[in-house]
């Protein structure tokens, strides 16, 4: 059976997603950006949580940033923007919100508090439905839209997460989607696996910017360790596969996590932070700086709605 349960602590109000019949829970934040805290299974008698999340709300306020937008919603941008700048309709715009080394980060509502619209459970699943609403708060990005998260834990330790983007301006608005989870199996990442779904690479600038160009990537086209790789790229996902877009094994302790993009999310960016411990596999829409170089840069219309859908499945091998 599936079932939903909304749980107040010392450090968070979460929405629980839960499945008795594999002891499968994904745990929610809406007031934290509708991050997925955690996805846990019980794997060989112990709880495992995949997911490098916060220690509390106030450890999310005051160090969302600090700790790298760990699970934020990237939105209506995502990574960066090129000194903060772009045009769009024969307009310059200039972001505000946050800015690193003259470039804008990770969008504008990931530390937004977004509402339960619905609930909902059955044999097949449980899902939350999540709500919010910008209103045009940065004078850089001066056009409304609505977004709508939806998370449904199935069957197999499967989580889906939709997102819905509804255009409320009067006139067409540039977008870009994304999620920015970083995932750990509780050791360091060097000792881990990782196939891609992908045979190329986005050519960055030593700012991290994309050059225009796509350079060939091969070295985890075949399940391989990573090892002592440095990552910080975004990569070109195969489209014509029924396979993975990624995936990250734990040889020791037989346990892997899949990841199955749909065609909203045609890029997959990856990042490996200096302590190790946990790796960034993000989804997203199109590449970095996309309001400047238009790769994949979506135009969308007034009153329309585009979604983008991903899915987190854990796999025990034992």
């Amino acid at each position: 059976m599936f079932f939903v349960n909304t749980i107040t602590d010392t450090a968070f109000e979460k929405v629980v997603l839960f499945d008795d019949v594999t002891n499968t829970s994904a745990a929610i934040i809406p007031s934290c950006g509708a991050i997925l805290h955690a996805f846990t299974v019980l794997h060989n008698g112990t709880a495992i949580n995949i997911v490098d999340g916060y220690n509390s709300q106030t450890d999310f306020e005051n160090c969302v940033a600090e700790k790298g937008f760990k699970s934020c919603k990237l939105s209506p941008f995502a990574c960066r923007i090129n000194n903060a700048t772009y045009q769009f309709e024969g307009r310059q715009y200039f972001i505000e919100k946050f800015l690193l080394n003259g470039s804008a980060l990770h969008g504008l509502i990931y530390d937004a508090v977004f509402s339960v619209t619905k609930n909902w459970a059955n044999e097949d699943g449980a899902g939350v439905e999540l709500y919010y609403q910008y209103k045009a708060t940065d004078n850089g990005y001066p056009f409304t839209y609505t977004c709508k998260v939806v998370y449904e834990l199935k069957k197999d330790s499967a989580l889906t997460i939709t997102t819905a983007i509804t255009n409320t301006h009067h006139a067409a608005i540039p977008m870009q989607d994304g999620w920015h989870p970083y995932f750990s199996f509780g050791g360091s990442v060097n000792e881990l696996q990782l196939l891609l779904n992908s045979t190329s690479m986005v050519a960055f600038s030593e700012a991290l910017i994309p050059t225009g160009d796509l350079v060939n990537y091969t070295d985890f086209e075949q399940l391989r360790p990573i090892g002592k790789t440095e990552l910080d790229n975004c990569f070109v996902l195969k489209t014509a596969s029924t396979g993975p877009s990624c995936l990250l094994k734990d040889d020791n302790q037989q346990i892997q996590l899949e990841i199955y993009a749909d065609k909203s999310y045609p890029y997959l960016q990856i990042y490996i932070p200096p302590h190790r411990n946990s790796i960034a596999i993000e989804n997203l829409s199109a590449p970095p700086d996309a309001f400047n170089n238009n790769m994949g840069l979506i135009v969308l219309q007034p009153a329309s709605t585009i979604h983008f859908t991903t899915t987190y499945k854990i796999t025990s091998l034992l």
